[in-house]
């Protein structure tokens, strides 16, 4: 496909220019569209302290099984017995490395278990029916909560990723318009429009912080228990310890004190001492809980801010119903002119409940604008929208009714101005007043607010930033008295 867009009808088709501004908007910080962190790196380290857990359970596990079956073979059997925490604990970086810990713990084992070397095996059957259990429990709980950790993050991050495509991808269509905007401003297509297609943006971010609040929130919330969790497995092991040592009390003084000692540094743990440390070696990576949420009102994004997607005028107004058999008179709808040149109607402001597609569109350069007529007048042109309204209509001719006289002014100001200067170089630069045109400028006039709601209550028209003043005179379309769409008094009695 060639470089190359269709323009205004009689004009020729040019290169498009190469985008200079990336659409890259993978930062990690809060304020970009779609961040680059993965929403599965939280789950996935709280996974592997899971495995750390288990295999340091599986440590104690294998340690007391193996003095269980030592207990026949006395002191030379022993040896066994130190041979299975030899090695350091895997994952070991998960763990205090200073006295007082899991790592210490079984560094004191270690030394003990080489005393060990000539007690007796009298508690071989105590050791095998009422210890071992209690670890195979915890190791059962601990695969358990891995399992329940990895099901639930999966899904999360799933609809995470899902939606950060989504609106990425629409953040690429924008900068594709803007840029299609920048060099050919009267060949696109309404629904190609910078203006709707930034607001389809904002539609989409809404669903995807939706998304990424509900996984975080989860994900908080399982990180939040971890610590609870712990301090009951620590619990556990202190509990196996304590039940071990009361089987093994019954020999020899000296072992006795070996075991007690073990227990000493088992209870010793804190049982948050562990969570803790682990916290603050890995700030980077776990979940702030003190960090609010994240907010589309904090979140830019490529072009956001561009001259197109300014409206040039916007508010409520009336319109005549086109169909003669209808008693509901005038209907309220959102109506927005666009640098594009177009007219848009939508049904409301809003762009948070559905996708704001506009219900009617007109480029207003091919259109027929009447005179105003006190709060009255008519735009005569063809719906060129997608909708179903459009391929019924044709070109008609729209009759509007602002709030008052002055709004009408405003917009019938605007609408022609846009309607007679056509595709120029004067609206490809920032928005500014009429007033600021007549020192040279040939920029867009600032958009023009003139109701805040569509429920149809008369509200004052203001101007975004300065006062209301005339807009440029721009000629209306040749051949075509504007008098003779002025709209009609209406008939009373």
């Amino acid at each position: 496909m060639s470089g190359q867009v269709a323009a205004a009808p009689g004009s020729h088709p040019v290169d498009m220019p190469m985008r200079q501004a990336s659409t890259n908007s993978a930062m990690t910080d809060d304020g970009e569209a779609v961040p680059t962190e993965n929403p599965k790196d939280t789950s996935e380290l709280l996974a592997e302290r899971l495995r750390a857990w288990k295999h340091a359970v599986a440590y104690l596990e294998d340690y007391i099984g193996a003095t269980e079956k030592i207990q026949k073979a006395q002191s030379k059997e022993y040896e066994k017995v130190l041979k299975t925490i030899q090695n350091p604990l895997r994952e070991g970086h998960h763990f205090q490395q200073e006295l007082g810990g899991m790592a210490g713990l079984f560094e004191n084992m270690r030394t003990n278990t080489q005393g060990l070397i000539n007690s007796h095996l009298e508690t071989e059957n105590n050791l095998k029916g009422q210890v071992l259990p209690i670890l195979d429990r915890l190791h059962k709980e601990i695969k358990h909560k891995s399992k329940e950790l990895l099901s639930g993050a999966a899904k999360g991050a799933k609809e995470v990723d899902k939606a950060r495509n989504t609106t990425q991808k629409h953040i690429e269509l924008l900068g594709s318009q803007t840029a299609n905007y920048q060099s050919h401003g009267a060949s696109m297509k309404s629904h190609e429009d910078p203006y709707v297609v930034q607001r389809g943006v904002l539609h989409r971010l809404h669903k995807q912080v939706l998304e990424e609040n509900n996984n975080r929130h989860d994900l908080l919330s399982v990180q939040t228990n971890f610590a609870q969790f712990e301090g009951h497995i620590i619990e556990v092991l202190q509990q196996t310890m304590m039940t071990f040592h009361q089987f093994i009390h019954a020999q020899s003084q000296r072992e006795q004190a070996l075991f007690e000692d073990m227990l000493g540094t088992a209870q010793a743990i804190p049982t948050n001492l562990e969570w803790e440390g682990f916290v603050h070696r890995n700030q980077a990576l776990l979940i702030d809980p003190n960090a609010g949420d994240r907010s589309v009102d904090s979140i830019t994004f490529p072009n956001q801010n561009h001259a197109s997607t300014q409206a040039l005028i916007e508010g409520s107004l009336e319109r005549k119903s086109r169909n003669k058999l209808s008693f509901s008179g005038y209907t309220t709808g959102y109506y927005v002119v666009t640098p594009s040149k177009f007219l848009h109607e939508f049904k409301d402001s809003d762009n948070i409940r559905k996708d704001p597609v506009p219900e009617l569109s007109i480029y207003l350069p091919d259109a027929t604008i009447g005179s105003t007529n006190g709060e009255k007048f008519n735009v005569k042109g063809k719906d060129v929208s997608k909708g179903i309204g459009s391929k019924l209509s044709g070109t008609s001719e729209i009759a509007f009714k602002a709030h008052s006289a002055a709004d009408a002014n405003k917009w019938y100001e605007v609408i022609r101005a846009a309607a007679g200067n056509g595709p120029t170089e004067a609206y490809s630069s920032g928005p500014t007043s009429p007033v600021e045109s007549n020192q040279g400028s040939m920029s867009l006039p600032p958009p023009i607010q003139t109701t805040g709601q569509t429920t149809g209550q008369t509200v004052g028209t203001t101007v975004t930033g300065k006062e209301a003043v005339a807009s440029p005179v721009a000629a209306t379309p040749t051949g075509t008295n504007a008098a003779d769409f002025a709209p009609v008094p209406e008939k009373t009695g």
